[in-house]
């Protein structure tokens, strides 16, 4: 067993998170600067979350592959639908707009 960490919880999950919404424009070290860590500490943390993220609290995977794939082709069937939704919406707002226009003339 490793020593406790003197940083709380909420702190190491919110540095996590801001080196996450830095989508890779930031590294380690300048994002664990910010925060008053070091880059490695950062890094082990996030290593963790990650860790955390992919497995279930007895350690075992969250869900079969066979689960993910239907779970994702679910997703992709819903994404799909709701694009196809927007594409009607923009084409109405087109047309409501050069009707409008053209009144205007």
């Amino acid at each position: 067993m490793g020593r406790r960490s003197p940083y709380p919880e909420e702190f190491r999950r919110d540095a996590v998170a801001l080196f996450r919404a830095a989508a890779g424009a930031r590294t380690y070290s300048a994002v664990a600067a910010d925060v008053g860590v070091t880059g490695e500490t950062l890094r082990s943390w996030v290593r963790q979350a990650d860790e955390q993220a992919g497995r279930g609290e007895r350690g075992q995977a969250t869900e079969a592959p066979g689960e993910e794939l239907a779970r994702l082709r679910t997703e992709n069937t819903r994404l799909r639908k709701a694009e196809a939704e927007w594409q009607l919406e923009r084409e109405i707002l087109r047309r409501a707009a050069a009707y409008f226009a053209r009144e205007v003339k």
